[in-house]
């Protein structure tokens, strides 16, 4: 469910029409729901409800401070993978010890940082990371908390490029060296070992790689305490996926997601935490676009927006579907025609949808495009010299810009040109 819905006949964001936001901003632009995003923190903080836990917020998805800071201060912990992304989730208000730093290339300077401004655990994806926190922390005569995280070798059935808990993929330590590389942390200076960490992929549409993944941590747990481990806490991750197609089945809901948990964990006494993003932004947001041209082409017709790829990646790097909707509801009994929805930007691959079909559209229209509240604004960038696109959060009947488009002065003023030219 979100809070993006049509209201005679016009769609709104909340209390807000949506014609309204583009008149003030101008389009394109991203546009948040803050009653969906408390919505849904709070679905996953009630499906663990009377187990030890805490919600972090996966900071890679949406990392607007306005956003941060709506769900710190309902409680969410934050799932950083950079400093800068520490450095946000601190800006916004939320203490240290609500932070996991996770990612498999922390440098030494993020681990500095972290250790100095406060972390909860570190989730040490090598040897080489574990040694390098060992040292720093050291140096600053801390104890830095840890947990390793294990690589399950499981499917989650998802995309390649966000699958995480396969033997290929980059992250973490197999689940196999596990016991060997605790024994070595146990041995460090300056490290703490508190708990267990596993994340198996993005967007999963079905619970069993959940089940079979916090099955392994289970064993892996009950082997570390028989090393003499004190495993007090688990992170299972995030990857719970959001029903992008609205005609598709509904993927499963958080409750049924922390009845697997309890099922497999619960009986383990661990504090547990999970790092769910996509979810709690994805139908949280929107991207509002106008359409600039109708273009007939040889056998197919083309209707290009003023929003591109450079905007929202995800049809060109993944080929993701978002649902498109005009943002004017159609007449009742107005007939959809197969067209392609493109932007501006001189690649091919700037496409979001083809043969989509969308009722007649012209010149001047809005378009809104579903689901766009994670992993769109952040994964942004000025090809083609386009400006980064506003960002909105409407609150009820209010509405504010929480990241303003920059002028083309402001783009051209972060280049420099050496004095021999």
């Amino acid at each position: 469910m979100d809070h993006f819905l049509y209201r005679d006949g016009v769609l709104h964001a909340e209390d807000v029409a949506i014609p309204e936001i583009a008149a003030a901003v101008g389009t394109p632009f991203y546009v948040y729901s803050t009653a969906t995003l408390t919505r849904h923190f709070r679905l996953f903080d009630e499906a663990l409800e009377g187990m030890d836990h805490l919600v972090c917020f996966a900071i890679k998805s949406n990392s607007n401070l306005a956003v941060l800071k709506v769900l710190g201060d309902l409680g969410a912990g934050m799932d950083v993978v950079s400093g800068g992304e520490y450095r946000r989730a601190k800006a916004a208000g939320v203490p240290g010890e609500r932070i996991v730093f996770s990612g498999v290339g922390k440098t030494r300077e993020e681990i500095r940082l972290v250790l100095e401004g406060g972390i909860r655990q570190f989730n040490v994806e090598s040897e080489p990371e574990l040694i390098a926190i060992s040292e720093v922390a050291s140096d600053l005569g801390v104890s830095a908390p840890i947990a390793i995280r294990v690589n399950p070798d499981v499917d989650a059935k998802t995309h390649a490029k966000i699958a995480t808990g396969k033997s290929e993929n980059k992250f973490g330590i197999p689940i196999a060296k596990a016991r060997a590389v605790y024994a070595m942390a146990a041995k460090l200076p300056g490290i703490s070992v508190v708990g267990v960490d596993v994340h198996i992929g993005s967007q999963l549409t079905d619970l069993a790689p959940f089940e079979v993944a916090f099955t392994k941590v289970r064993e892996l747990t009950l082997a570390l305490r028989e090393d003499g481990h004190d495993i007090r806490r688990l992170d299972l991750g995030g990857g719970l996926g959001i029903p992008y197609e609205r005609s598709n089945a509904a993927p499963p809901l958080p409750v049924e997601y922390g009845a697997v948990i309890r099922r497999t964990v619960g009986d383990l006494g661990c504090e547990i935490e999970i790092e769910p993003g996509r979810l709690i932004s994805g139908n949280a947001g929107i991207m509002v676009a106008s359409v600039i041209y109708l273009k007939q082409g040889e056998g197919r017709d083309f209707l290009i927006v003023d929003a591109a790829m450079n905007d929202l990646v995800r049809p060109s790097m993944y080929d993701a579907h978002h649902d498109i909707i005009p943002v004017v509801e159609p007449a009742p009994g107005t007939e959809a025609q197969p067209i392609d929805v493109v932007g501006p930007v001189c690649e091919t691959g700037d496409t979001f949808a083809k043969a989509r079909g969308l009722t007649p559209l012209g010149a001047g229209d809005l378009v809104a495009f579903r689901s766009a509240g994670a992993y769109g604004a952040v994964m942004s960038s000025e090809y083609n010299s386009r400006p980064l696109i506003p960002e909105v959060l409407v609150n009820g009947d209010q509405f504010a810009v929480i990241r303003r488009r920059p002028s083309f002065e402001e783009m051209l003023a972060r280049d420099s040109i050496p004095e021999w030219l």
